[in-house]
């Protein structure tokens, strides 16, 4: 019976480790997201109207274009949406951007913590059921030798 509950504790320690690993995908892509949001908020605070900029046009190849009108700017809100705002009033919709990803994040890390809890908690079970086992087979094996005094 330990064989097998040792099997099944090993098996969900393995299931819980697989979803830490995608929860820390899941930080790395959000503290991406992050970043590219910083950029964009010092991109806004650094260009002017008629500044220079290289525009990506995929593949790797860009384009030389000259800031038209640094006042208004298109962001995008989320769910496909974007909206054209003013250059002051996209800093703060980014900046908003900024706070809901510190969120996102810090509730992916609680996950984390949560799982590497259940993790150890396992762990320990798993060490408690082999512990038995060993003392079982130690006692087993007491028995079926004869006494020294015989």
């Amino acid at each position: 019976m330990s064989q097998q509950q040792l099997q099944q504790l090993s098996q969900e320690l393995q299931e819980i480790e697989e979803q830490i690993e995608a929860l820390n995908e899941n930080v790395e892509a959000i503290q991406q997201q992050k970043t590219e949001t910083d950029e964009a908020i010092e991109a806004l605070d650094s260009l002017d109207t008629d500044s220079t900029v290289q525009v990506p046009i995929g593949g790797g190849a860009y384009l030389r274009a000259s800031i038209e009108d640094i006042d208004e700017v298109i962001v995008e809100l989320g769910a496909d949406y974007a909206a054209e705002l003013e250059e002051d009033d996209a800093v703060d919709t980014l900046e908003s951007k900024k706070e809901n990803l510190d969120d996102r994040i810090d509730e992916v890390n609680s996950e984390i913590a949560e799982l590497e809890t259940e993790s150890s908690e396992l762990e320990q079970q798993a060490q408690q059921l082999q512990q038995q086992a060993m003392q079982q087979q130690m006692q087993q094996m007491g028995q079926g030798q004869p006494d020294a005094d015989e």
